[in-house]
Formats: C-alpha cells, structure tokens, sequence
C-alpha cells in the first residue's frame, strides 16, 4: 500500500495516511494557500484523497483533532524541520543519466563509509559530489552514507532521524540526494544508505499519534520498540517496506544497511525482516539492478544472511563485528568491555576462516555461550572492516586507530581488510590516517533530552572505563571537530598510507586470488606464540601468501608455502612506505628461514 503525499501531474495529488484508531483525519494545506481537505477511511485504517491544484511545493499537515495537527508520519520533506509541515516533492521532475546502470556484484564491492555532515566543511550532498573522483581514484567502488532521515536541528549521527522518507534538509533535501546518487552512477560508483528500521528519535517523533507504530512487547536502548508483531502490524511493516521500496524506486539506491536488528522484536512466523528481504528480491529482479541488504546484528545468527531455503531470513550480508574486535584487540591490546572477549591471535584467524569467531562458545563479556556457526555462510556476505563510526564514535573521546596506534600497525590493520576474503570497509578518512576524532553529536531543541543524551553517554563509557572529559554532543564545537580535515591526505605519512591503501585495493582487484572470494580457496596458517599469520588464497594458477606479523618486534619463522618461486609484491616495512626496511628478500621458496619486520604485512605470489 502506497503511503505519504505522491504527485500525479497536471496539479492533481493523492495523500494516503495510517490511521486505524482515528475516526477522521483531515488535510490541512498551509501554503501557499491555507484550506482543508476531509480523507476518506477504509477498513485498514488508510484515508485518502485525490486532490486538485495542488502542486509541489505544497506544505501541509494532518489534523487529527480539534487542536491536534501534526506532519505527515511518512513525509518526503521536512524543510522547516520535525515539528513544521511536510512539503510535497515531485519525483518525477529528476532527469536521471543511469538508465544502463546495473549495479555492482557483490563480491566486488569496496565500501567506504561516510557521515554526509562531516565528510566535507560544507557538509552536503554536492560538496560529497566534489569528492567522488578522489574515492574513485582510491579504488572505492561503493560508498556507505549515515542516516539521513530528517533528524533535529543540523547535525546528528542520523539515528535520531523521525521522518524515515523524508531527506535532511539542511544536507540538501530530496533534489541534493538524487544529484548525488545520479552522479555515483555516472562514475560507477555504488551508493548505500544507512537505515533504522528499530527505533525513531526521541523529538519530532509523532507516528504514536496516528497509529500503533511501537509496542510495549519489547523495549530497545532507546525505548519502545517498534511493533513488528502485534496488533495492526501489518500496517506496520507496510510502512516500513513501503520506505525500501521507495529508497530504491525514488532514489535508485543501490542497497541499504540495516541499523542494529538484533533491537527489532519479533516473534512471528515469518519476521519482518525475511519479509523484507522476499520485497526487495522481488524488486531486483524486476529491475534487473543489483540490491544488497546489510545488516548490522550483535546475534552471530547465520539465519540472518542464510537463504529462506536454509531456514534463514535471506539477507545479502552483514557487518562482521567479530572480525574488528578480534583485529582491534591485537592492534591495541584495549580488553575492556565486549573487548575482554577478545585478544588472541587464533580468534582473526577463525574470523577469515569461518565469518563469527563466537558460534556457540562461552562469552565472559557476556556470561553465556554466544552465537552459532557461520562456516555455511559465503565469505562475501561478510562486511569487515578495522573502524566504522560506532567504533570510533562510542569511545568518549573519539579517537580514531590513527591515534591509538603505530603508523606501522595502521599500514597491518589496512592489509588485514583488504586481504580477507570478506568485503572492505573503510570509515572516511581511514584511508590518510586521519587524526581528527568522530565524536558522538547532536543538536536537539529541548533542554531535557539534550540533559539525559549527556547522562546516557557518560553511563556508556562507564562501562568501558573510559577516563577524560567527554566532549558535550550538544556543542556545535563537537561537531565542527569531527569534520574531516582534507589537507591532511597530501602531507607526510598520511599521503604515504593513502598510496599504501591504493596499492592494496589495486593487488586485490587485479590479482585473481584475491579478487575471487571463495572461503574454499583459502588457508590460513597462526604461529599463536609469535603473533604472526601466514594467509594464503589461490584462484586457477593464481596463488598469494600474506604475512601479517601483529609482534612488536621482527619475528623468524620457516615458511610453509608450497612448491614454487615466490616474488614478493609489497611489503609495509620498506622504506618507500616510510617502514624500517624490509627483512624479507624479494624471492622465496618452500621452507626457507624468513624474517618478518614488525607489525608488517607482506605478499607474495606466483
């Protein structure tokens, strides 16, 4: 079913609202001429009405009462923000340039990860727009954009968002994203948009006032939840693969990343979300275009990415979160928190073997056994990455790798993403080391939710025990400090890391061994003691051996590589890549004593 306000042309438009409590709902246009309109009911709890001269532009709210009057719950533009009136947009007045754009393979994607307001000083869609050739150049392929459902005031991590159809006004609403989308596709680049399908913001957020949109079944860190499984939640997830659907129809996005769903309660025979998945399949096909569904999930549950024949939910891929702590821990050596679960080397190499290094074993963290096995998973429906804004940003102090760890760690943690059999991600601004923080910010209109966000986050780094003065999320300062610094990228050792992040997102594009993610063709050798991996893949007559030493001193070992002259391709301790030199010669064979520098990663092939 069709929900919000759509333009037919010719100054007719239709608005569909849910409403199955409510006994009428009129429309109330405010500009550019104030007149009210009475929608008709069904028995679904749906009023609409066809209406004349009405043309885009038009403001409007839905009055539910004497004096109660409020957005549109499914609004597609908010420009006065989340308590003014919904504006009508007309979709089809965009001239789209990517009729023959089809997409890009799964397996072929590299990710970078972005938050639209603090990617660029500007802070919008076309100043993205300016840096696409930079990325494209770095050999990203699709980029991952942070919640943009309108939120309030300027600046917010996007998971506040109110108004899931509606695009933020201030980072250049509706006609900003298509720019920006139309001109990824002009230059082969994928786009993928962060959603929140478990939780509305706390302000603005008025969809309770027309219908059960939430229940009190199951509670989220952020309250009620929304109701998946209850009484009128058809209506329910209409609304929200209604709002999927309407991504990939309105904007020609390419895939969606789907916000926390170990937070979404449901019960059901068939859950929402292999019923989501069953919408956009469908969609795909029809199209001929290539959708990805991430998921973001704290369960380790394969049924989540396993296909509806294997009794699972069908879902293209999800973040990986086991592969950064158990990557994050032997960087750095933090055990707190969820942490402490984490530190030793084995626990990486399970990571590139199977996906979940917890699948059914004992967590500390936890106090329980944790997760299930992945191993009938496909490597490629897993995301990895060594930093994403939840990682950086959930710290009190924001601190990125790049100010935690050795250069030669960062140049170790590039190598051991881009080589895994997995899907890269990189967080914006990864690529350069840059330095400055992603911290955690917001700019809400009252004073007692701004209050209880600073006494929330000050609970959460209790728990890591996390010391220093968290930075205000309030401050507009907060903000302005998380931007990227461009310049950065083309001084010293950050222009150094940028070429080393080239060069790697190159070998593993042209080299079929790893370009071709099959778990199959693949093995990985610990040497738990020293610290040091030995991961091998192969494709054909294409094989690579990677070393990755995480020892803070160089570490000897014979290899076991297989028959053959080995020539190496790169390796991070070389001085050209501002290392201590290179201990390792540039051909090798089967069982030869070799030296590996420290905290290095290293390749060779045949």
């Amino acid at each position: 079913m069709r929900i919000g306000a759509h333009y037919l042309g010719a100054g007719k438009s239709r608005f569909i609202v849910w409403a199955p409590d409510l006994k009428e709902v009129t429309l109330r246009i405010v500009s550019p001429t104030e007149r009210s309109i009475y929608l008709t009911g069904d028995e679904w709890g749906y009023f609409q009405a066809e209406v004349e001269n009405v043309f885009p532009g038009t403001q409007y709210f839905y009055r539910i009462g004497p004096d109660l009057q409020y957005p549109d719950p499914a609004s597609q533009y908010q420009p006065l923000g989340v308590h003014g009136p919904s504006q009508l947009v007309d979709h089809q007045a965009f001239q789209w340039a990517d009729d023959d754009w089809k997409g890009i393979n799964q397996s072929d994607l590299i990710i970078y990860e972005l938050h639209t307001g603090a990617f660029t000083p500007e802070g919008t869609f076309e100043a993205v727009i300016e840096r696409l050739d930079e990325l494209l150049d770095l050999g990203i392929n699709a980029i991952e954009i942070m919640p943009i459902a309108q939120f309030p005031g300027e600046r917010n991590w996007g998971y506040d968002g109110v108004y899931p159809f509606a695009v933020q006004h201030s980072y250049g609403g509706p006609q900003g994203l298509k720019r920006l989308v139309n001109a990824c596709h002009q230059r082969g680049l994928a786009i993928l948009l962060d959603v929140v399908y478990n939780h509305l913001g706390p302000e603005g957020n008025y969809l309770a006032k027309f219908a059960p949109y939430f229940n009190n079944k199951y509670r989220t860190p952020w309250g009620s939840a929304i109701n998946f499984d209850d009484a009128w939640s058809d209506g329910v997830r209409n609304y929200f693969i209604e709002n999927a659907h309407y991504w990939l129809r309105e904007y020609h996005i390419d895939g969606l990343r789907i916000d926390a769903i170990d937070t979404i309660g449901d019960r059901s025979a068939q859950p929402f979300l292999q019923e989501l998945a069953d919408h956009i399949c469908q969609f795909a096909r029809r199209s001929g275009r290539q959708i990805h569904l991430i998921a973001e999930s704290d369960l380790n549950d394969p049924r989540v990415i396993l296909t509806k024949l294997q009794r699972g939910f069908g879902l293209s891929a999800q973040w990986n979160d086991d592969f950064h702590h158990a990557l994050h821990t032997l960087l750095t050596g933090e055990r707190q928190g969820y942490y402490a679960d984490f530190g030793r080397i084995e626990q990486l190499v399970k990571a590139y073997r199977e996906g979940f290094v917890y699948s059914g074993e004992y967590s500390d963290y936890r106090r329980r056994r944790h997760g299930a096995s992945s191993a009938k998973c496909k490597s490629q429906q897993f995301v990895v990455f060594a930093q994403n804004h939840d990682q950086i940003g959930n710290r009190a102090l924001g601190e990125r790798l790049s100010n935690l760890i050795s250069f030669e760690a960062l140049k170790l943690a590039a190598g051991a993403v881009m080589l895994a059999a997995n899907l890269p991600m990189l967080f914006m601004g990864e690529e350069y080391g840059e330095e400055s923080p992603f911290l955690y910010f917001v700019s809400h209109g009252d004073p007692a939710l701004v209050e209880a966000v600073r006494n929330g986050r000050r609970a959460e780094f209790a728990e890591f025990h996390q010391q220093g003065e968290t930075p205000d999320p309030q401050s507009p300062e907060t903000f302005l400090r998380s931007k990227l610094r461009w310049d950065q990228r083309r001084q010293g050792h950050h222009r150094v890391l940028l070429e080393f992040h080239r060069r790697l997102i190159d070998l593993r594009r042209s080299i079929p061994a790893l370009s071709n993610l099959n778990r199959r063709n693949l093995e990985v050798m610990v040497y738990e003691k020293k610290r040091l991996v030995l991961l091998q893949r192969w494709h054909g007559e294409s094989r690579v051996s990677c070393l990755l030493n995480f020892n803070h001193q160089p570490v000897s070992f014979q290899a076991a590589l297989g028959n053959g002259q080995w020539k190496k391709l790169m390796d991070s301790s070389d001085v050209s890549w501002l290392g201590p030199g290179s201990l390792l010669p540039e051909m090798i064979s089967d069982g030869e004593e070799l030296t590996a520098g420290p905290q290095s990663v290293a390749i060779y092939s045949i």
